[in-house]
Formats: C-alpha cells, sequence, structure tokens
C-alpha cells in the first residue's frame, strides 16, 4: 500500500511539471494564416470556416484558388512534451512570415515562433526544402529538375488523359496536368506499363502526395505546362491520396492566348494555350434562347464547328473533335437554356481553308458561361458589353491575303515562304483532258480510297471503315490566266462543287445512266443471240471505266472567279507547280436587286428536276 501510494504522489508531481511547462510558453499573441486578423482556433471552441472560390491573375495567367479562412475568438495555447515537441503530429506550422508550410509537427523556439518539428533545411543552391518527421523532402515544383528524386511532391491533379501514337493507336503512356500549393504547373507522364498500377487511384481535383520519381525533359511540340520537365513515374513511385492535408491547393490555372498570339504561332506546332470568348455560330447555326444541337451528327462526324470571338476582336472557328465535342455536347445539354461563353483549354492554331482556326487537342477540356473564374469573368463582361460583342458579324472571318498569280510565284520561290493560303481572281481557259477527273473517296473521312482484294478499302487509319463504297470527289485540274501570270489550279472536293453547282456524284450516276440506257436500247435492236454477240458497244462499261469530262464543267472555261488556293510543301519544294484549290468563292449578290417571279419560278422547278434526278441516280 506504501508503495502505490509513493508512486501516486510521484504522477501527481510530473503531471504538475507539465501543467506548469505549457503554462509558460504560452504565447502572448495570436498567429495569422497567410496576413489573414483571424486568431488561431482556440481550445475547446469550434471554428466556422469560410469557403470560398478566387481567381487571382499572375503574369498572364488566371489561377483558380480555393481560400479558407477560420474565425475564432481567444487564444490557443500549444501544449509541449516534456521533450519540447508538439503532441500534434499533424498540426500546420507556422512561420514569421505568417504563411503555411507543411509540417509533422509544431516546435516553439525560445523567441515564441513556431517552425517545424524537424528542421528547414537548405539545399547547397540556397532554397530551403521542407522536411516531414520522417525525414522526407518535400518539393515544390519550381525546385523538379532532371534526374532521379527521391523527394516527396504534393499536388492537386487538374486532369490527365491517354497519349497514343496518331498512327497506330497504340497506348504510349497517361499524360497529366498537376499543380502544387504556389500555384506551378507541371506536366505528369505515367509509360503505358504501369499505367494500370496507378489509374485506378487517379481522380481529377483530387490532392496526392508522390513519392520516388524521374524529371525527364519535356516535349518541345505541344506542351501544356511552362515548365521544362515532365514528372515521370518510374518503377519505385508510391502515389497516394493526401488526406486532411492543412495545405490549400489551387483549383487550376489557365494560359490564355488572344487572336494576335495565336495568329503569330499559327502551324507552328508549339505550346498549346487556352482560349475564352462568346459564341456566335454552332455548326452554322446562330444563337438562339434555346438552341437545340443535332448530336447524333455531331457523334457521328466526331466534331463540330463553333464560330467564336473574344471581346471585341475578329471570329474565328474553333474545332472541336471526339472527347472535346462530347464534352461540348455534354455540358451545353447541362444548361437550362443557352450558353454563351465558351472555354477550351490546350487548342493548337492552325491555317484551315486559308483562315486562322483553332482545333482541339485529346488533352483540351470544355467550360461554359459559370463554370470556372475565367467564365464567370467573361460572362459578366459580356453582360455589359452586349452591343460590343454584337457588332462583328458571325460569319465574317480573318479573310487571306490577295495577291495576284504573279505574287503568287514570286512568294513561292522566296526562302523564307512556307505553306499559307491565298485570294486570286483568274480566268478559266481550260480543263484537262486525258486526266481523271475525280477520284473515288471514303465516305466516311473523304481519304481517296484504294482497291482491295474484293472491295474498295480506305487507307486512313483514323477511319473506323475498313471496307468502303466509293464516292466520287473532284479531283480536275484546269488552266487559268490573269494580267500577270498563267497557273495550273486542280480543284479538290467542294471546290469543285462550288465552281459547277454539281456534286462529282451526281456527275458520275448522270453519265453511267445515259450509257445504261444506250446500252439497253442497243440490245433492244439485236433480234438474235449471234447479232447480241457482235453487238461490242461499251465493252468496258464498269468501275474502270474512265468517265469524260462533264459537260458542266467545260462550260466552265471563259468564267472569271474568285479562287482560295493553298501553297503547299510540295510547291515550296519544287516538286509540282500545280496550285491546289481548296475553295471557290461565290460572286456577290448585286445591291437592290430585284428578281425577277418567272425566274424565280423557274429556278425553284429546275432544282426540283435536278434534285429528283439526282436521287434515281443513287438509288439506280
Amino acid at each position: 500500500m506504501e508503495s502505490k501510494s509513493h508512486l501516486s504522489a510521484s504522477s501527481n508531481r510530473i503531471s504538475d511539471m507539465q501543467t506548469d511547462v505549457s503554462s509558460a510558453i504560452k504565447p502572448k499573441s495570436n498567429f495569422q494564416i497567410d496576413g489573414s486578423s483571424t486568431p488561431m482556433e482556440s481550445k475547446g471552441q469550434a471554428p466556422t470556416s469560410i469557403d470560398r472560390m478566387s481567381a487571382t491573375e499572375t503574369d498572364g495567367y488566371s489561377v483558380i484558388e480555393r481560400n479558407s479562412t477560420t474565425q475564432t475568438d481567444g487564444e490557443s495555447p500549444i501544449r509541449m512534451k516534456p521533450n519540447g515537441k508538439s503532441p500534434a503530429p499533424s498540426t500546420i506550422a507556422l512561420k514569421h512570415t505568417g504563411k503555411i508550410v507543411p509540417s509533422s509537427a509544431m516546435q516553439m523556439k525560445t523567441g515564441g515562433k513556431a517552425v517545424g518539428s524537424s528542421v528547414i533545411a537548405t539545399k547547397p543552391h540556397g532554397k530551403a526544402a521542407v522536411v516531414s518527421g520522417n525525414d522526407v523532402e518535400v518539393m515544390g515544383f519550381d525546385e523538379v529538375t532532371l534526374g532521379p528524386h527521391e523527394a516527396e511532391l504534393r499536388f492537386r491533379l487538374i486532369h490527365f488523359w491517354e497519349a497514343r501514337n496518331p498512327h497506330t493507336k497504340t497506348l504510349i503512356g497517361e499524360e497529366m496536368l498537376l499543380i502544387d500549393e504556389q500555384g506551378n504547373v507541371i506536366k505528369g507522364f505515367i509509360p503505358a506499363s504501369r499505367v494500370q498500377t496507378y489509374l485506378r487511384k487517379m481522380t481529377s481535383g483530387t490532392v496526392y502526395r508522390l513519392n520516388k520519381f524521374f524529371g525527364s525533359r519535356n516535349k518541345a511540340q505541344y506542351r501544356v505546362a511552362d515548365h521544362n520537365v515532365t514528372v515521370t513515374f518510374s518503377w519505385n513511385t508510391d502515389l497516394t491520396p493526401l488526406q486532411n492535408s492543412p495545405v490549400l491547393f489551387p483549383e487550376d490555372r489557365f494560359r490564355f492566348h488572344d487572336h494576335e498570339e495565336f495568329e503569330a504561332n499559327c502551324d507552328l506546332g508549339g505550346d498549346l494555350y487556352d482560349y475564352v470568348g462568346h459564341m456566335r455560330l454552332i455548326n452554322g447555326q446562330a444563337m438562339t434562347e434555346h438552341l437545340i444541337i443535332d448530336e447524333s451528327d455531331i457523334a457521328e462526324k466526331r466534331h463540330l464547328v463553333v464560330h467564336v470571338q473574344t471581346h471585341g476582336g475578329p471570329v474565328m472557328k474553333l474545332y472541336l473533335w471526339d472527347q472535346a465535342a462530347a464534352a461540348f455536347c455534354q455540358k451545353f445539354r447541362s444548361y437550362g437554356s443557352t450558353p454563351r461563353v465558351l472555354l477550351v483549354t490546350t487548342v493548337n492554331p492552325k491555317r484551315i481553308g486559308g483562315t486562322l482556326a483553332l482545333t482541339s487537342m485529346t488533352s483540351s477540356r470544355v467550360f461554359m458561361d459559370i463554370d470556372v473564374q475565367p467564365t464567370r469573368d467573361y460572362l459578366i463582361w459580356l453582360g455589359s458589353n452586349s452591343g460590343v460583342a454584337d457588332e462583328v458579324i458571325a460569319d465574317v472571318v480573318t479573310k487571306p491575303e490577295t495577291v495576284t498569280l504573279g505574287e503568287l510565284f514570286s512568294y513561292i520561290k522566296q526562302e523564307t515562304a512556307k505553306v499559307a493560303w491565298f485570294e486570286c481572281t483568274a480566268t478559266i481557259d481550260d480543263v484537262f483532258h486525258g486526266y481523271p477527273w475525280y477520284y473515288l473517296s471514303c465516305g466516311g473521312c473523304n481519304t481517296k480510297a484504294t482497291k482491295g482484294p474484293t472491295s474498295l478499302v480506305c487507307p486512313n487509319e483514323k477511319c473506323a471503315k475498313s471496307e468502303v463504297v466509293g464516292v466520287p470527289q473532284y479531283l480536275t485540274k484546269i488552266s487559268v490566266y490573269d494580267k500577270s501570270e498563267q497557273a495550273v489550279f486542280v480543284l479538290l472536293g467542294d471546290a469543285g462543287r462550288e465552281l459547277t453547282g454539281k456534286h462529282a456524284s451526281e456527275l458520275v450516276a448522270r453519265y453511267f445512266e445515259v450509257i445504261s440506257n444506250i446500252f439497253i436500247h442497243q440490245l433492244s435492236l439485236c433480234s438474235h443471240t449471234s447479232a447480241l454477240l457482235e453487238c461490242q458497244f461499251n465493252e468496258d462499261v464498269g468501275a474502270d471505266q474512265t468517265v469524260p469530262v462533264p459537260q458542266t464543267l467545260i462550260d466552265t472555261i471563259g468564267q472569271t472567279h474568285k479562287f482560295v488556293v493553298k501553297v503547299s510543301k510540295h510547291n515550296l519544294t519544287g516538286k509540282t507547280q500545280t496550285i491546289t484549290v481548296t475553295k471557290v468563292l461565290p460572286e456577290p449578290a448585286p445591291q437592290n436587286a430585284i428578281e425577277d417571279p418567272a425566274d424565280e419560278r423557274i429556278r425553284k422547278a429546275s432544282g426540283s428536276l435536278e434534285s429528283q434526278e439526282a436521287k434515281r441516280a443513287k438509288s439506280g
């Protein structure tokens, strides 16, 4: 009994000593987080957390952050163990600057300031790296260099997507966009052999800790982040969610370009920047209050075209492909009324049909009206500047430069010349005979079909159709001239239809329909079998027969038109002088012209007859 009494007394004395030590080191002032005037949480008092989103502009970028303000009353004494360490292993460490740094414990200096339980390690280059209680270095993205690293990264996973070989479709790996607590963004990469190991752990928007990785060189083309290094998962990489993180990680970060910057970087294959603006047309449809888009048609074609405009700048075409097109339809459908603002990340500026256009990539994401802070900001601007936004006509886009044929050939001879589109006016002098004026294309992608063992096949590896029914498309050579020079143009695809007003398939079908009728008439004149065998008319009628140049094309000789032409790599290397026509511009309608009612009736009747003939040709 006496022994137990001594033990109890000794225990009470130790408890009293702990209380005295704890009281002696009680801080005299409140610590502040990120410069806030809110004191630390007091013991036994429940804080009031106010979670809000904010957007900050840093060096031309938009950083989406989630800020948390904690409101309490009173001071918070920090109780220390006899060994001088904090009993709370996951407490936030506070520096005298008021910034949050990750730490596994809190330790008080004699000056009353809090630092990490294990010291702030200083690297040889002078930068400070936070070290946890388990002696694991926590590295910021700005410190990541080439080579292997044993350090720990902490970040929010913004987005991830598959990287595949564009020709074979073989999976190369999984690419990611990561953001650390300072708002720095870096690209991550998981090789194909390790994708399944980590993919099931990954969710966009989640905060992770990553130990052991390799810093590989970021690719020069189509970069999605400014950092020159990519965080590559190695054989011993460990990825786990960071639970109850005391550090607040930004939600996202955007890199925006305007029209002039996209124009300057067009067709260079450089960094992929983000676009935000308002929509003017969706697949040719004007923006109305309750616009309905044809999702089945978009799914079949695997893309859609949106005319977009930023503030009062030029209108551009934005092509959304595959996942981006599907995401657009899903977002569009989720809004009750028609959304107006569109933000698409990592777009590629290209020149299509002579004008600047933006195309989505596999890394692209789609946001609308109130999805993220930049779209909300733009929507506010749009509401206050609706008059300015409506000044530019939606179907007017940046036009290619107008040149003469002489100036066109002078450009091709320049050493600094590159692939470009021009507009020129020329008169058709002749249509080439002795050459096929059309080709058979795949009905899905318009690629020239080739002969297979039993049928036509599409050589385009991106096309899902292995066997196709050939669709005739224009491939017509014409001789043209203007006051300065002569040239040979080739009408490709829709350019031929824009010139003649007829589809190539319609002209080919009409030819074979005429041949068939003549052949049937010839057979009716042969009354005997022997006579029938002597009928040698058109023995070679079939798929391989060369269809002569139709009269519709010959009738264009002598006409003057505006052509949009492409200077290709073959022109620049001297392999060919033939210029490709991508578009034939329609003649502007005369102002105040009044159409004769009789002419209108004739035009409608003619259009009806032509439509019926086309239907008969297809069905026959």
